[in-house]
């Protein structure tokens, strides 16, 4: 499943970009879509590097019509596209008392319109070929809230109700169109170090922190297997999802107590911190941030729970071949 035109917004930095290195050494035609152009021409030139074509598409996602204009360049110039990743989010971290309505507008305009945005250009042309694969990048957020994270926490959840019905709708239509929605932990990203922060202290994800090229893995899986309805990835994930669905208000108080300071490391925060909420990090006077964050010698490089969800269904064969044989052994033995 090598050379198809895969799409994946978010692509400058982080997820999106560890998404993009995967697809492209898969031998797949990438067109990668963000704000910050620096980080944009340096993914594509691994891209190219790779041995593949790469298309460069500067692209606020909350703008309707620069969506619609990057999908018809992509059609036009790599061919059809297979697989679309939606990743491009941006967030405040801060109480919500001090978040600025404007603020938080331009979050959900990004973080959740960004995704239907895109999903209705692409999803249209998907349609009339009757093919195609949309993975919807979520997060562990997206069923369970935390302090410090209201708005992004809010478009996450959007996210999900919006894939599950949309989802239903596809299935109703019998159509061959696929949507997924991979549910992500806490990733060494540079959003930590960009993202508007109001926080005292150098923000940080919730431990235990993966890097992200595990993420990358689980979206490249997800986009070859779309028909499960989403993926959660880290053992961190399903401990999270498991107890928010058990115990959710012992959760609420579990994290009242300790999420102020687990989201948030000893240094204070940088004065002169980059806020991309309203421009790119990696504007003019900005850097290549990469895909990787500041948290490299704590981060995982492998999630062995992400390799058991995908191989699932061998072992659970192998799980009903190993009981019957206890049982004809257990028989044996009694006889």
């Amino acid at each position: 499943m090598t050379g198809r035109v895969v799409a994946v917004t978010g692509a400058s930095g982080g997820i999106g970009r560890a998404v993009v290195r995967e697809f492209a050494q898969r031998g797949d035609h990438v067109a990668l879509l963000a704000r910050g152009e620096k980080g944009l021409e340096a993914a594509a030139e691994e891209v190219r590097a790779l041995g593949v074509r790469a298309l460069v598409l500067p692209v606020d996602v909350a703008e309707v019509d620069q969506v619609e204009k990057a999908v018809e360049r992509i059609e036009a110039e790599l061919g059809p596209i297979d697989v679309w990743v939606n990743v491009a989010f941006t967030s405040v971290f801060a109480r919500f008392a001090e978040i600025e309505p404007a603020e938080y507008r331009r979050v959900t305009e990004v973080s959740y319109l960004g995704y239907v945005y895109t999903t209705m250009a692409v999803l249209k042309r998907m349609r009339e070929r009757d093919q195609g694969t949309i993975v919807q990048v979520g997060s562990a957020l997206a069923y369970r809230g935390i302090p410090l994270q209201t708005a992004y926490c809010g478009a996450k959840h959007a996210i999900q109700g919006f894939h599950e019905s949309l989802r239903c709708e596809l299935m109703h239509e019998n159509s061959n169109v696929r949507v997924t929605m991979v549910q992500m932990p806490a990733v060494n990203t540079p959003q930590f170090s960009w993202v508007l922060s109001k926080l005292p202290r150098h923000a940080q994800p919730v431990p235990p922190i993966y890097q992200p090229g595990v993420a990358a893995r689980a979206v490249a899986f997800a986009a070859d297997h779309p028909q499960r309805r989403e993926y959660w990835v880290g053992a961190s994930t399903v401990a999270t999802l498991a107890a928010n669905a058990v115990v959710p208000g012992l959760l609420d108080r579990y994290l009242a107590k300790t999420g102020f300071n687990a989201q948030q490391t000893s240094e204070p925060k940088d004065p002169d911190q980059p806020a991309n909420l309203w421009e790119p990090a990696d504007g003019p006077d900005g850097r290549d941030f990469g895909a990787h964050g500041a948290f490299d010698a704590v981060a995982k490089a492998r999630s062995p729970q992400l390799w058991v969800a995908h191989h699932y269904k061998p072992l659970a064969k192998a799980g009903v071949v190993a009981a019957a044989a206890g049982l004809m052994l257990a028989r044996l033995v009694r006889r």
